[in-house]
């Protein structure tokens, strides 16, 4: 798969944009399928890893539900919204 489709299919979930798609195929992810099983923590730590330091928390947060997405075929709208996968206390 090129990295344009890649990038394409990826923005078909919720709340992932060029940016983030590009970080996801910088991971290895080229589709949605890609993204079943995966640990959204252990993602955002690789992506922390390869760009030499913390990222936004809302990255987790965007994984979290994309992973969601992606291991479910009926979606709950609010779990669509990636602020639903905040930490919460």
């Amino acid at each position: 798969m090129s990295d344009r489709t890649a990038l394409k299919n990826l923005q078909r979930i919720p709340g992932v944009g060029p940016s983030i798609a590009a970080d996801l195929v910088g991971l290895g992810i080229e589709s949605i399928d890609d993204l079943r099983g995966q640990s959204p923590q252990r993602l955002y730590q690789q992506l922390c890893e390869h760009m030499g330091g913390p990222l936004d928390r809302c990255l987790l947060y965007v994984f979290r539900c994309a992973v969601y997405f992606a291991e479910n075929t009926v979606h709950d709208p609010e779990r669509l919204k990636w602020w639903w996968w905040k930490d919460r206390p």
